[in-house]
């Protein structure tokens, strides 16, 4: 327990990295899904190609290599250009990484999750307010979001859950997270049981806070309708 009190304030930071690392992955998982879903539904068919690529290469590769990938092709890439143009060499953020990594992966389950929650909403009812004179802007507010996030929201929710635990995986850049931190913390001290158990009730502990913030969400948006089917795009 004396070793636990010694790195409580190092694990502290690494929970706050990881937070922080989850919550940007998150923003940036939101607007890819946002603009892949676009795509999808657009009249283009340059668009839909564009995502339905980007959507079938992320969900049949695994987490861990785009993970690599991004982070050792993006050094590899920056420094090249960088040589061209006469500069020093140049160290590409392992955070800065973490976040594109984990953004770019879960922006692709997004899509299909808005993608799905936007074809839920029954056309007509767009229509109907339209030719009561409500403009375009009054119907995606009034009609169109809150049909949509009712449908979405479990989806999303699932998409949170499973994007927090990715976080884990780019402790293996050497991102100084919860994960990295624990890790060293077990060796130097010959106690990686103990350490683990802590990352173990961290993450349990983050997970039980957003399922409740999000079943709370979901009771306000599903106020007075019939309970919605959830979207999801997870594995499928």
């Amino acid at each position: 327990m004396t070793r636990l009190l010694e790195y409580l304030p190092l694990l502290s930071h690494g929970a706050l990295v990881t937070v922080a690392l989850a919550l940007l992955s998150l923003i940036l998982a939101t607007l890819l899904g946002a603009l892949g879903a676009a795509a999808k539904i657009s009249a283009s068919m340059v668009a839909r190609a564009v995502a339905t690529i980007y959507t079938t290469i992320v969900r049949g590769v695994p987490d861990l290599v785009l993970i690599l990938l991004i982070y050792f092709g993006g050094q590899r890439f920056v420094n090249d250009i960088g040589g061209l143009l006469g500069a020093d060499y140049v160290e590409v953020s392992k955070f800065g990484s973490g976040v594109v990594s984990i953004g770019f992966i879960y922006g692709a389950y997004l899509t299909e999750t808005f993608r799905g929650g936007y074809a839920a909403v029954p056309k007509g009812q767009g229509e109907a307010a339209q030719a009561l004179g409500l403009s375009r802007w009054l119907v995606l507010r009034k009609v169109v979001l809150p049909q949509f996030w009712r449908h979405v929201l479990p989806g999303y929710g699932n998409v949170w859950q499973v994007l927090v635990k990715s976080t884990a995986v780019v402790s293996v850049i050497g991102l100084e997270d919860l994960v990295g931190l624990a890790d060293k913390a077990g060796k130097s001290t010959r106690e990686p049981f103990l350490f683990l158990v802590i990352v173990i009730l961290v993450y349990l502990a983050i997970t039980a806070i957003s399922g409740r913030l999000f079943a709370m969400a979901e009771a306000h948006v599903g106020r007075g309708q019939a309970p919605a089917r959830p979207v999801t795009a997870r594995g499928g």
